[in-house]
């Protein structure tokens, strides 16, 4: 007994709060207890001295010193409960904390598997921890995405409120300038049907609103790439600065749709600006579309066949409508059957020498010959140029020709998914030259269907 309390004061004390082996002293007891009823007598064989000493060690872990503890007697052929009372009398007074590490010392030098044993179960609660931290460290950055996300949200719908107030007056403001022509309209499609004129009339308010916005971006998208293409000229390049700023101001002059806000590619429209000095500036047109095309082709055709047209490959067909006397604003609509085609509208000024509906047919290259006259005609006149000056006299096509004015420039529109349907209020008297142009198509001919009529 004095041997066996020696050894332990010899140990080093651990209480329960300090480590072993990276364990606390409880902890590493508990599993040590385990792995001895787990493999005691089957994978590991102890023996029976050091089964003696730690079953003394377990008990005294237990209950402490046999002494303080009241057992049942023992019977006379126990000769195995004896050996145990005596191993667990030779601990004496030692701490319950000492019988932990005494059990752990004794079964760590009797066996050899047991240290890794517990290395192995330290290694699994190390994983299980780290996975936890990691579970944890997810739950804290979902939590900080969600409130990001929340955050991102508000704001979006804090936008979305102010774009649709920005929406709003925005359509009324259109509203107010177009209710007087849509009304019209709308009263010569349904007459004395307010119902359906009020379903057309906010049919033709929120395309014209549409139509409104993608002209906007597109006039920005094209006023950005000038001026890039500016930047990047040379100061000799005047003369292509100046198309350029022309071609700006033709664009924020038209504010319907983006279709007529292209630039002015087409010599004779450029030219017809030019020549409308001296006359009231044209106002802008009114553009929209409408989806019922069959209903459309269906009520043209049913007419004397007057409003379709076949416009072959590479030909421009241009409709004259003269103004009437007693009418005030001018209404268009047309649709093709299965391709897009150019459209565009110009106004020319003068007193009409006829008021009947006319059909001029032109292929390109007899577009290109007469632009050609008019650019020899001009230099022809200006001496700065190497002409001959007033000594020249002007063609009597040029002598005579009447100032034109552009309203809608020319630009590819696809009328053959829709009908498209304008309006443009008379600036005075002559006469509207609708011009449908098939010249970009070398092999395609074009059926077209349309319609023009006045009102008060």
């Amino acid at each position: 007994m004095d041997q066996v309390e020696s050894r332990l004061s010899d140990m080093s004390i651990v209480s329960n709060d300090e480590t072993k082996w990276g364990w606390s002293l409880t902890d590493l007891y508990r599993n040590a207890l385990s792995f001895y009823k787990e493999k005691a007598g089957k994978a590991v064989q102890f023996t029976y001295e050091d089964n003696l000493k730690l079953v003394a060690f377990s008990q005294q872990a237990l209950h402490g010193p046999i002494t303080s503890v009241e057992l049942p007697p023992l019977g006379a052929f126990d000769v195995i409960g004896r050996d145990r009372r005596v191993a667990w009398q030779n601990l004496g007074t030692i701490t319950k904390s000492q019988a932990m590490e005494g059990f752990i010392d004794l079964l760590d030098r009797s066996c050899a598997a047991f240290k890794p044993y517990v290395e192995a179960i330290k290694k699994d609660r190390e994983e299980k921890e780290r996975l936890a931290q990691e579970q944890e460290r997810r739950r804290v950055e979902q939590l900080e995405l969600e409130r990001q996300q929340e955050i991102s949200r508000k704001l979006l719908d804090e936008q979305k409120s102010r774009e649709e107030q920005q929406k709003r007056k925005l359509q009324d403001a259109l509203n107010q300038q177009t209710y007087v022509q849509f009304r019209a309209y709308a009263e010569k499609q349904y007459p004395g049907n307010p119902e359906q004129q009020a379903v057309l009339i906010r049919q033709l308010q929120n395309e014209h609103y549409h139509q409104y916005m993608q002209q906007l971006h597109a006039q920005i998208s094209t006023e950005k790439n000038e001026k890039i293409d500016a930047a990047e000229q040379s100061n000799g390049d005047a003369v292509a600065t100046s198309g350029t700023a022309s071609t700006i101001a033709t664009s924020n002059h038209l504010n319907l749709s983006p279709k007529e806000n292209s630039q002015c590619d087409d010599k004779e429209e450029c030219e017809s600006d030019q020549d409308s000095d001296g006359f009231p500036p044209i106002a802008p047109a009114q553009m929209w579309t409408k989806p019922d095309i069959e209903q459309f082709k269906t009520e043209v055709a049913a007419g004397k066949g007057e409003g379709i047209i076949k416009v072959g490959h590479g030909d421009i067909v241009t409709v004259r409508v003269p103004t009437h006397e007693g009418g005030s604003c001018l209404y268009w609509e047309f649709a093709t059957d299965s391709y897009d085609i150019g459209f565009g509208v110009y106004f020319e000024w003068g007193k009409p020498t006829s008021s009947e509906v006319q059909v001029q047919v032109c292929d390109s290259e007899d577009d290109d010959e007469e632009d050609e006259d008019e650019v020899e005609l001009q230099q022809s006149n200006d001496i700065e140029s190497g002409g001959n000056g007033p000594t020249s006299p002007p063609s009597p096509v040029a002598r005579f020709r009447p100032p034109i004015s552009s309203v809608v420039p020319v630009y590819r529109r696809e009328c053959q998914m829709e009908v498209y349907v304008g309006s443009h209020t008379y600036p005075g008297e002559g006469v509207y030259l609708l011009k449908f142009d098939n010249s970009y198509s070398l092999w395609r001919s074009k059926t077209l269907y349309y319609r023009v009529f006045y009102t008060r």
